[in-house]
């Protein structure tokens, strides 16, 4: 038994109801066709989509950028991972593809991003392009993908599309203001002082609304032109640029970057240096740090033969903030794919707290809103399993008519946080995305 829909596009849509309880007959919803040839550089990867749809996933001027619809896995609940998961394994299955560079990123590609709770609604989807352009290490490719019923498109170099910034942005709260928001704030604290539990992650939203429809490609340029460092992402109207590495894989090898702990930079030097020592001797940080990385090595541990865990971070400095850092490596036990050690990792003590569940529990009761697929797992994997699935922070999700960006930002709650602090860090995480809104 099987359900298909197809969209405008002709793309195939497998929904969440064919995934549950049901085997998933990939051949009788679509059989994907798959080629991949190398090509000269084409430019910036940025601007190369031809519409606001593009989905991106670029670094250093390094990665992918695609467009339009060849087949879409949508997911809900607490089986989202592992729903798509195993669809995916199926797609891979009944795939005809001819990849003329075999590298990491070419052949058969899917982007994805999965809400925070199973509870959201925001639910997961992974997506499989229509056409990729990747880039990687000096080397550029193009893939595209049919469902079989369609003649091969294009294998043509291709042309740059030009996008128009956003118009007339102005910011309105979300869920809480921000004097509420330091109320739920102190009630972590006091929950914290208890030993109820002993780190929270709180987060807060904030509605961009602009006069004409936002251009996502747009803002991903602005993004990448002033984070070149970070993940400049964009699937499925989720669009951002995140320094945080959930799981990286290739040839049997994982990493982790966890980031937790953070200070506002000043835009001096050398009082930035100043900054960054103070961030390496806060008591505060270094506590909630510890509990990030040892959420990480605990949840790695199990699926790898050999780990690397630093005894001690070091300072990331970003444009707008600094945070304390650490970079787990692992050598992978049996073959696992990277969304499922994705899915293993999520959700970490940096953007959940700990203990896990008691954690969560308590952002369910007092966090006042939904998430949607803020502080989720976002990236794509190949035909192998290999890929990058980063946590989506400094975020935004775009509305389908386009008017409005909902953004997002949290903060680590521990024992001795101070909520006007806090408030005020979480002011410096919306940055990134309130800049490359309003230029």
């Amino acid at each position: 038994m099987s359900t298909r829909t197809d969209d405008d596009r002709g793309g195939v849509r497998i929904p969440p109801a064919a995934l549950r309880g049901v085997p998933v007959d990939i051949p009788a919803l679509a059989q994907l066709v798959v080629r991949t040839v190398e090509i000269d550089d084409p430019g910036p990867l940025l601007d190369l989509a031809p519409d606001p749809s593009a989905h991106a996933w670029v670094r250093n001027g390094e990665g992918l950028v695609a467009w339009g619809e060849a087949l879409r896995i949508g997911t809900a609940g607490a089986g989202r991972f592992i729903e798509a998961e195993h669809a995916w394994r199926d797609v891979v299955r009944h795939a005809v593809v001819r990849d003329e560079v075999r590298r990491r990123g070419t052949g058969l590609v899917a982007l994805g991003s999965f809400a925070f709770s199973d509870d959201s609604p925001a639910g997961g989807a992974l997506v499989v392009p229509s056409v990729l352009v990747g880039q990687r290490d000096g080397r550029c490719w193009l893939t595209r993908v049919t469902t079989g019923r369609e003649l091969p498109g294009s294998m043509e170099p291709l042309r740059p599309r030009p996008a128009p910034d956003p118009v007339d942005v102005v910011f309105v709260d979300g869920a809480l203001p921000g004097p509420a928001w330091e109320s739920v704030i102190a009630t972590a604290v006091s929950r914290i002082e208890t030993g109820e539990v002993d780190k929270v992650v709180l987060a807060r939203d904030l509605i961009a609304r602009a006069a004409e429809p936002v251009d996502p490609r747009a803002v991903l340029r602005r993004l990448a032109e002033r984070y070149p460092t970070t993940w400049t992402f964009a699937v499925d109207g989720l669009l951002g640029a995140t320094p945080e590495m959930l799981a990286r894989t290739e040839g049997g090898l994982v990493a982790s970057r966890v980031l937790a702990g953070t200070i506002r930079r000043s835009g001096n030097d050398e009082r930035d240096l100043a900054l960054a020592a103070s961030l390496t001797r806060s008591g505060k940080d270094l506590v909630e740090h510890q509990f990030a990385v040892r959420s990480v090595a605990d949840s790695l541990r199990p699926l790898c033969s050999g780990m690397n865990v630093p005894e001690g971070p070091y300072v990331l400095h970003l444009a707008n903030v600094m945070h304390l850092a650490t970079d787990v490596t692992g050598v992978l036990a049996d073959s696992v794919s990277s969304l499922a050690i994705a899915a293993a990792l999520h959700p970490s003590a940096a953007v959940g707290g700990t203990p896990t569940k008691v954690a969560q529990a308590v952002i369910t009761e007092i966090e006042g809103m939904d998430r949607d697929r803020y502080a989720g797992p976002v990236g794509w994997l190949d035909a192998s399993g290999d890929g990058e699935w980063a946590i989506a922070l400094r975020c935004g999700r775009v509305s389908e008519d386009r008017r409005e960006v909902r953004l997002f930002a949290g903060c680590g709650i521990v024992a001795g946080s101070d909520p006007e602090a806090e408030l005020a860090e979480s002011a410096a995480k919306f940055v990134p995305m309130r800049d490359a809104l309003t230029g």
